[in-house]
């Protein structure tokens, strides 16, 4: 069911709010145990939010989101409820205080059945580095969701919860969209706040609603977009009413179509299922156009020097003494520092501190970061120029099928280039939507549809218009 069908049940009083909650709950009482998407179910907190949800629709208090039930990616500071980041060092820390999102959310009357699963502190592309336990793939339960918010996409497709929101350093919205056949939207940097949402790379990281369509998508963004004085990095700008672009008629749009990103080692059932999309959008009366990124090339070199270096920074806060988990027994205050992070932090985490913490380092930060930096810089305006043109561009969300879970989790380079398609577009800080766009072999493929800074409307409007032309949203795995 989506938001805007359970909204119109909830508004009619044909179903209350308890009674959708309790049937959630029972949903993930039942397929919890074959997906895991799940690390804290709040029962409790969740029935009693539905009963004040239900107090409001009786007065006629109905946002579209009031009553509904969803999933927040244990990455989002949630009050008297613990917020892990699927980490160790974090798995008994229960935040003071609410994320934007959070505030937000519960303002607009959300039930929020739980925290999802991802990859520990949201570094990873499959939802394999939680420390507590792997989620799967709804699809096929042999394969990975994608990640780093896996939990939340797989919810969605497992119908464990009506939406979620999960957050997209580097693909990790859009990448588990892709895999798990769902809708998930990256916002443009700065559209909405990330107070409250744990710190990997700070340059990079957004906030953004997993869903089951473009419309339900729409409502999310209408909540929680907006300014924000308490995150320094958001931008100021009216959030306009995205369920106004959803009109279905995209004629005379202007699409590009990166060559780029036709990159040699994708699939090509991959290349074959976009290729057939791009067509339906061209049968829609849109204008398809290639244009070239050749800087593309550069920017998994780029994300990867950028994000560990802000991540070796922000982790540096986990020391043992403030927060958290704490290794008892140490001799001195540097050994306790060492024993916490050596058990606190998985070791993909460890990686990309060393990373990060190599690339800052004196002598190597002009060679690295610095480069990284101007080369960040050459990827942006060549996306700017590619707008000059274009309304939008089409990609693949991802270069392969969903793969096994444990096939790339020895092999760090072949798991980052799973995110080669969406790593650009949190460089250049623009806003990106995956949706189905068809199967191979019942695995799931989603295409990406990129637009300039603040064009959330553009990116809606064609995704939704591809969707009511198609019907791929609308299938679902059995479990």
């Amino acid at each position: 069911m989506t938001i805007h069908e359970a909204h119109k049940l909830l508004e009619e009083k044909q179903v209350s709010s308890v009674e959708l909650t309790k049937v959630c709950l029972d949903r993930i009482q039942q397929v919890e145990p074959k997906v895991g998407a799940i690390v804290t179910v709040t029962e409790e907190l969740a029935l009693e939010q539905a009963r004040k949800a239900d107090e409001l629709i009786a007065d006629g208090d109905v946002n579209p989101l009031t009553g509904i039930p969803a999933l927040i990616k244990d990455v989002m500071c949630t009050r008297g409820v613990r917020t892990t980041c699927s980490s160790k060092m974090l798995e008994n820390f229960v935040p003071p205080y609410d994320a934007a999102v959070v505030e937000k959310l519960n303002e607009a009357g959300m039930v929020m059945v739980g925290k999802a699963n991802m990859d520990e502190f949201a570094m990873g592309s499959s939802t394999e580095h939680s420390a507590f336990f792997p989620t799967h793939n709804p699809w096929d339960l042999s394969r990975v969701p994608g990640g780093s918010s896996g939990g939340s996409a797989a919810a969605v497709a497992a119908g464990e919860a009506i939406y979620t929101l999960g957050s997209d350093t580097g693909g990790s919205i859009r990448q588990p969209a892709g895999f798990c056949s769902v809708t998930g939207l990256k916002p443009t940097y700065g559209r909405v706040s990330r107070y409250g949402l744990v710190a990997f790379a700070s340059s990079l990281d957004q906030i953004g609603p997993l869903t089951q369509d473009v419309t339900d998508c729409a409502l999310v963004m209408n909540v929680i977009a907006g300014h924000d004085s308490r995150d320094s990095t958001s931008a100021p700008y009216h959030v306009p009413d995205y369920t106004q672009c959803l009109t279905g008629d995209i004629k005379g749009m202007k699409i590009g179509i990166p060559k780029e990103y036709f990159v040699e080692g994708m699939q090509s059932e991959v290349e074959a299922v976009i290729k057939a999309a791009i067509s339906k959008l061209e049968g829609m009366g849109a204008v398809i156009g290639e244009v070239s990124l050749p800087h593309t090339r550069h920017a998994l070199a780029v994300y990867y020097i950028i994000a560990p270096s802000e991540a070796s920074a922000n982790l540096a806060r986990y020391d043992g003494t403030k927060y958290g988990f704490r290794y008892q027994g140490a001799d001195t205050m540097w050994d306790t520092m060492d024993k916490t992070r050596q058990y606190g932090f998985g070791a993909e985490v460890k990686r990309r501190i060393m990373l990060g913490t190599y690339a800052l380092s004196a002598g190597y930060y002009d060679a690295y970061y610095l480069k990284a930096q101007k080369v960040r810089t050459l990827i942006r305006r060549e996306f700017d120029e590619a707008f000059e043109k274009f309304d939008a561009l089409v990609t693949p969300t991802s270069p392969t099928v969903p793969f096994k879970i444990g096939e790339k989790v020895d092999d760090p380079v072949q798991m980052y280039l799973a995110d080669v398609c969406t790593l650009p577009i949190n460089i250049a800080g623009l806003p990106g939507i995956s949706i189905p766009a068809g199967f191979a072999d019942n695995l799931p493929i989603g295409m990406q549809i990129i637009s300039k800074p603040f064009a959330e409307e553009t990116i809606l409007k064609i995704a939704h218009a591809y969707q009511q032309a198609t019907d791929w949203h609308k299938r679902k795995p059995e479990l």
